[in-house]
């Protein structure tokens, strides 16, 4: 059985450079939920350990598992208690579950186009390219600039080096910096322990709060993103995956959220992002996703209890750097509509609504998916 499971999956210093490639966008959001919903540190690392092992392990791929970001940011602007966002994971566990089991998922991901999702993916990049200028760079002040400087011309040089993978070295020279400038070294050994996760019993009133409040604004995102957009990256990176289908990753999705609130876990997704990510820094196979929940299952184990001493290791600008190119690839991704002028349009739409508007990637989910289906020419745009 463990040979069945560990088939196919690679440990070496490309599955490691790549296990980091979705640091930047996974950890400040983390952080930022655990101390904006009061959460158990240890439970929250070790549970989103927990389950990038069990999709690594599943998919043989880089499978991510992230924070649900519509969730996580009207849980951080608005300051949700962690009981709510702990039912929210359970609600839309239950959801996902029910879209899949009946096959509605599939039915779903059938009616949308790849013009759209490719706009999906167009957005997504732009909104992680420009969070990672405005919020991670920039965190910093002159020195974020020059971190962040000195992080892209190392990406640039060493991007399709296997010898000297970027990420390794960019998370290496990372932690020196943090444990040089940011870090009381003292006071972190002081806190080491040993912690374990914490048992939860989500109430009915904070499974129906957290739907309604959370899991809502989550769904259409997720459908888009975590679900049939991560469909097609894997068919783009991994075009012999055959076996890769929507209710699959529906299920996965469901069970993850069905598991983690009990244990003080936050509510996660896949995505096409995390997926792109652990690919650009060189990730092929589940060994990456494996040794990045590794790194998460230790920090919550032994370093839970000075978490807020940890995140200083890890400096913005640096994850601000990774996560700018894993925008940038997903970006790109929009290439293969270039040569029909249509479904370029479409992308494009798509993915200007999906970053201007309010709940925008639903909106431009619904209207590019509307606009593929209408009879309309676009003889203006389309390739002639």
């Amino acid at each position: 059985m463990l040979a069945q499971l560990k088939s196919g999956i690679k440990f070496n210093r490309q599955e490691l450079s790549g296990a980091f490639g979705d640091i930047g966008t996974d950890f400040p959001l983390i952080t930022a939920m655990i101390l904006a919903a009061g959460l158990h540190t240890p439970s929250v690392l070790i549970m989103f350990g927990v389950t990038q092992i069990l999709t690594g392990l599943i998919y043989k791929m880089p499978m991510p598992a992230q924070p649900l970001k519509a969730m996580a940011t009207i849980v951080i602007a608005q300051q949700v208690g962690g009981p709510i966002l702990l039912g929210a994971g359970l609600a839309i566990g239950l959801v996902m579950l029910l879209l899949s089991a009946t096959g509605l998922l599939k039915k779903i991901a059938d009616y949308i186009p790849k013009s759209v999702v490719r706009g999906i993916q167009l957005g997504l990049g732009v909104t992680l390219c420009m969070l990672a200028s405005k919020n991670y760079i920039a965190s910093a002040q002159w020195q974020g600039y020059i971190l962040a400087g000195a992080s892209l011309v190392i990406i640039l040089f060493f991007i399709d080096n296997k010898k000297y993978p970027a990420a390794l070295i960019l998370i290496s020279l990372g932690v020196i910096y943090g444990l040089t400038f940011n870090t009381n070294l003292e006071s972190l050994v002081g806190t080491v322990g040993i912690n374990i996760p914490i048992i939860e019993m989500p109430s009915i009133e904070n499974i129906v709060a957290g739907f309604m409040l959370l899991a809502l604004p989550q769904i259409p995102l997720s459908i888009g993103n975590s679900i049939v957009a991560t469909r097609q990256v894997a068919k783009d990176l991994f075009p012999e995956r055959k076996t890769l289908s929507i209710t699959r990753i529906g299920l996965t999705y469901s069970i993850m959220n069905l598991i983690n609130p009990f244990l003080g876990g936050i509510p996660v997704c896949h995505g096409s992002g995390g997926m792109v990510g652990h690919y650009t820094f060189g990730g092929r196979t589940g060994g990456s996703v494996i040794i990045y929940g590794s790194f998460y299952i230790i920090l919550g184990l032994f370093f839970g209890d000075g978490f807020d001493q940890i995140v200083h290791i890890f400096p913005l600008p640096i994850l601000g750097s990774i996560l700018f190119f894993e925008g940038l690839a997903l970006i790109m991704l929009v290439k293969d509509q270039l040569d029909d002028g249509r479904a370029l349009f479409i992308a494009i739409i798509v993915g200007m609504l999906a970053v201007g508007l309010n709940y925008g990637f639903f909106v431009a989910m619904v209207i590019g998916t509307i606009l593929h289906y209408l009879p309309l020419k676009f003889s203006a745009i389309s390739k002639k």
